[in-house]
């Protein structure tokens, strides 16, 4: 049985992974209609052909690494279960001590370093490639530190989260997963508020911004945005990549305006400040906000149906799993499966109203800073610089992204000076 099931996986991986080879390398059209050739949406106006070559390239093969990792979680949360692994993982663990406190944090570091170790090779493959197309600037050593700081991180605070939720639903059989929803509350809103100060600084040296006379601007503009803040914070990025990115986070006293270097390099100031206004809007526009009670509705449905199907699931396989009821640590890969398939299942849904939110911060900074043709001059400079795809396929579009594409913002942005200039 156990054959024939293993036989199943590989064959619907390998159908999978051949269909997506073909739609993004043979099927679908990067390119832009008809109708909007020769304007600024045109990629060929403002890319070499050089650059129209490596930007369709690295999206193909992006995606695409992008789509095998979403249905290869999946498999390894089955192998684990399937080969009796989480069963081991649990028994070592309780073996070193019958204490909680230990046998979490030390089963979720097994089960955690079991599925990095299968993932690397796609993970170092994703990293290759943006290397070799002049993304990523970082060595392999630098590469490999923040990849054991996520790893670290991730099992503290997994252990955290998991040793709550176990004890929830071994003290309440039925009602765990609204008990696990009204503490997902707090903890978001503490994740949002330390995620600035304590995590970010892990990864990148925050400094105060180098240009002073640009600070100035982007402070002003704050001021009018209403937005409590007396610093612009620069993160060293070009000893990591070319890409370019700025951002408001957190809330309350640790709310940080931020902004990598090679955006400032790379841009003028007046497209500096259109970037840090599209920001600035999220902000204003309570998209942050927005953000926390999104992730607690879609919690409160991920944890409901997770409730009503980890029960049948291990009914039906706990046996031969070795996983004696909900309760049972060893269930926790079927957890994640489901929290990981219900994911993707909302992803377009969630993508879609994040797409919306970029739009209404688009719209926020034309009128902020009422100049379209910087708004323009950075999206294009974006688009060569990260060598993003300006009108990418469907699927990539629907089941990845979570902007606009650079087609629909630069017609936005035509269509608005247009209308502007006939009043």
């Amino acid at each position: 049985m156990m054959k024939k099931r293993i036989t199943w996986i590989i064959l619907g991986f390998s159908i999978y992974a051949l269909f997506m080879g073909l739609y993004l390398f043979y099927w679908a059209d990067f390119g832009v209609p008809d109708a909007y050739k020769g304007t600024a949406a045109d990629p060929a106006t403002f890319m070499t052909e050089r650059e129209l070559q490596l930007s369709e390239e690295y999206s193909r093969y992006r995606s695409f690494l992008s789509f095998l990792a979403i249905p290869f979680e999946w498999i390894i949360y089955l192998g684990v279960l399937g080969f009796g692994l989480s069963r081991i993982f649990k028994q070592f663990s309780e073996g070193i001590s019958k204490k909680k406190i230990v046998v979490v944090p030390l089963y979720i570091l097994l089960l955690t370093a079991f599925t990095w170790v299968f993932t690397f090779p796609l993970q170092y493959w994703a990293r290759s490639l943006s290397v070799k197309y002049g993304i990523n600037t970082q060595s392999f050593s630098g590469w490999m530190k923040d990849e054991m700081v996520s790893f670290w991180i991730n099992v503290g605070l997994t252990s955290l989260v998991i040793g709550v939720l176990y004890a929830l639903i071994k003290r309440f059989r039925k009602k765990w997963w609204l008990a696990a929803w009204g503490l997902m509350i707090p903890y978001l809103a503490f994740m949002m508020y330390i995620q600035p100060v304590v995590i970010d600084p892990l990864y990148n040296d925050f400094t105060s911004l180098s240009d002073k006379a640009l600070e100035e601007q982007i402070l002003d503009m704050a001021e009018t945005a209403d937005i409590p803040a007396n610093r612009v914070f620069e993160v060293n990025m070009s000893e990591k990549t070319n890409a370019m990115n700025a951002y408001v986070s957190g809330i309350g006293s640790n709310l940080r305006i931020v902004l990598w270097d090679t955006t400032m390099d790379k841009l003028d100031d007046d497209e500096v400040l259109f970037i840090m206004a599209h920001e600035m809007g999220h902000y204003v526009m309570n998209h942050l906000y927005g953000n926390l009670i999104g992730a607690l509705g879609t919690s409160l449905v991920g944890l409901y149906l997770a409730y009503r199907l980890l029960g049948g699931m291990i009914r039906k396989w706990g046996k031969s799993w070795g996983v004696s009821s909900e309760a049972d640590l060893a269930s926790l890969p079927a957890l994640f499966l489901l929290f990981s398939v219900m994911s993707f299942i909302a992803s377009p849904v969630e993508l879609a109203i994040s797409r919306h939110a970029e739009v209404q911060a688009d719209e926020y900074a034309i009128e902020m800073t009422e100049d379209v043709d910087a708004a323009v001059g950075s999206f294009q400079t974006l688009t060569v610089n990260s060598l993003n795809e300006v009108n990418p396929p469907f699927l990539v579009k629907y089941l990845k992204y979570g902007h606009p594409t650079m087609m629909e913002r630069l017609i936005m942005l035509n269509d608005y000076k247009k209308n502007t200039q006939a009043e």
